[in-house]
């Protein structure tokens, strides 16, 4: 058997392979958006493509989407808009054409958002969307990781995401744009709504320039930044520093705020490619510290959206109902 997930991230497009061994391997977006590299072609040097029993991708929001569903069936590639906040730059949208087109038996997974079926009553009335679609990969690889039916799992890169988990459903998520820092997207504040009002930059910029980069004052290339922070704060910078330290405060506040509203919790995962950081700067370290007194802090690595997402297509494969509450389509 063959299972392949695929993980459409905001650096690039990440591939898990699960046969006799675990593959993985990923694709920048800027070579994906420049049409350096076909996705397809990588797969193949890896795998029989002919033998992929299912695939399960991910793509953007995922928010026209409220099951898993057969890539067939799915319209718009299973979004609402191209434009606007986490607006789509076109390789994760050559890639899903790539594999629409392949034959590849596939699924795709849907975000979190407001019409979620197993939400919580309460996040779908406070907020519209909650979590892109690959946050549901994580999860469930957290899932099957841990064994924990209840917890709290942050996704911390680009973005910072954060998911409750309660008796092996999905309740409610925090997005990016409304709570914890990432290194490069974060919530907006008043000077950048007034910004935005202002016609100074759109939402979409804001929203991109509102994570850790805002004070460490670091702007680029999505796949640099993160390297050019880190870089900074080794050599001593005071910016960096309370850009790393900030974005921290902010996470640990999140996991609290959830925490805060739920009565069951086994335990709080850490993953994503900063949460899950370790060297040359531990990030993972100092939330362990501040949170552990709530439940036991488990780290899962940076792949646990590729992984999660071939751990998806296995279970729908093997005639798996739902993934953590959200339905399958067959």
């Amino acid at each position: 058997m063959v299972f392949v997930g695929m993980d459409h991230g905001t650096t690039g497009v990440s591939f898990t392979i699960l046969d006799n061994e675990t593959t993985h391997f990923k694709i920048l977006r800027e070579d994906l958006s420049a049409g350096k590299v076909s996705a397809l072609k990588e797969l193949s040097k890896r795998v029989d493509l002919n033998s992929i029993d299912l695939m399960a991708i991910t793509y953007a929001m995922g928010d026209a989407l409220k099951a898993v569903t057969p890539i067939e069936k799915v319209k718009n590639r299973g979004i609402k808009s191209m434009e606007g906040a986490g607006k789509v730059t076109g390789g994760g949208t050559a890639v899903y054409d790539e594999i629409e087109n392949s034959g590849i038996p596939t699924v795709v997974i849907p975000g979190i958002h407001d019409e979620t079926t197993c939400l919580d009553e309460r996040f779908k009335a406070a907020y519209s969307h909650h979590a892109s679609s690959e946050k549901v990969s994580i999860c469930y690889n957290a899932f099957l990781e841990t064994g924990f039916k209840n917890m709290i799992v942050s996704d911390i890169s680009s973005n910072t995401v954060t998911m409750l988990i309660e008796d092996g459903i999905i309740k409610g998520a925090m997005d990016a744009c409304i709570g914890a820092m990432g290194t490069i997207h974060g919530p907006l504040d008043l000077k950048m709504i007034r910004d935005i009002d202002d016609d100074i930059r759109t939402a979409n910029e804001c929203f991109s320039r509102a994570g850790a980069v805002k004070i460490a004052d670091v702007y680029g290339k999505v796949s640099h930044v993160k390297d050019e922070i880190i870089k900074n704060y080794l050599n001593g910078d005071g910016k960096a520093k309370l850009a790393v330290d900030t974005m921290i405060m902010t996470i640990v506040m999140e996991i609290y705020g959830l925490a805060g509203i739920t009565e069951k919790m086994d335990g709080i995962i850490l993953t994503g490619s900063t949460g899950s950081m370790q060297e040359p700067i531990d990030i993972f370290g100092p939330i362990k510290k501040q949170v552990e007194c709530i439940a036991p802090v488990v780290r899962i690595g940076e792949r646990s959206g590729s992984v999660g997402s071939a751990q998806i297509a296995r279970a729908v494969f093997e005639g798996e109902k739902d993934i953590l509450g959200i339905p399958v389509v067959k």
